[in-house]
């Protein structure tokens, strides 16, 4: 079975996105990964097909309601997939939960909008949230983007060279070390001798030295866990 992405969302025209173009579309067009987008107010049950209200205690904006977004959630097969909410108070998404996720067979997607989502459909549903950054955005949708691009890039098969996702930032608990290519002068800079010295065993080590240097000056937080490599 190929990865599958059931999106909840206001917005389901936003999706597949950018998805749907370069590596990530052609691996949608091949049956690598499927997607598909349920539109929320589809399952309210008044006229107006409302999706909010007001906050209780008072307060600015509205709130998704638990019952129209559980009706939503449930029109979705429990399969299994973990069933994750967009939210800028959620766990921060790291590289290794991207693997996970890319390790399973899919995501159940919830997109927030407004002041947020209420606590008891989150719950009941229980609703993994996740954070893509300290900011808050319009909707969970872009955040929602991001995710799947971080996971679909990884499958198998999706990008040409696999050993493109080894040599990344964070993937070794490091920021990558700086990349070159020819012209081999640009504007009196000129690429690092060791690259071109054929000499793997030195490229590897000059490498990881460029990585460790990198991130101690911009993220530090990332060295406790790093072995010392000699």
């Amino acid at each position: 079975m190929p990865f599958k992405a059931s999106i909840l969302t206001l917005y389901p025209d936003m999706f597949p996105g950018h998805l749907g173009l370069a590596l990530a579309g052609r691996a949608l067009e091949r049956g690598d990964w499927a997607i598909e987008a349920v539109q929320i107010r589809e399952f309210a049950e008044d006229k107006h097909r409302s999706v909010d209200d007001t906050p209780s205690g008072g307060g600015a904006g509205m709130v998704l309601r638990p019952d129209v977004l559980a009706r939503a959630i449930d029109s979705i097969a429990d399969d299994g997939r973990p069933r994750l909410l967009m939210s800028p108070r959620g766990r921060p998404l790291t590289q290794e939960r991207v693997r996970e996720l890319a390790e399973g067979e899919g995501v159940v997607i919830v997109c927030g909008r407004f002041e947020g989502v209420d606590q008891r459909v989150i719950d009941a549903r229980q609703l993994e949230e996740v954070s893509i950054g300290d900011y808050i955005l319009s909707g969970g949708e872009p955040a929602a983007l991001t995710l799947l691009d971080a996971v679909v890039r990884i499958l198998p098969g999706v990008m040409g060279n696999q050993l493109s996702g080894v040599h990344e930032s964070f993937e070794g608990g490091l920021l990558e070390h700086p990349q070159y290519t020819r012209p081999q002068v640009f504007e009196g800079r000129e690429i690092p001798e060791v690259l071109t010295s054929g000499n793997h065993a030195a490229i590897e080590k000059w490498r990881h030295e460029q990585a460790v240097k990198l991130t101690r000056e911009r993220r530090p937080d990332l060295l406790p866990n790093q072995p010392v490599k000699k």
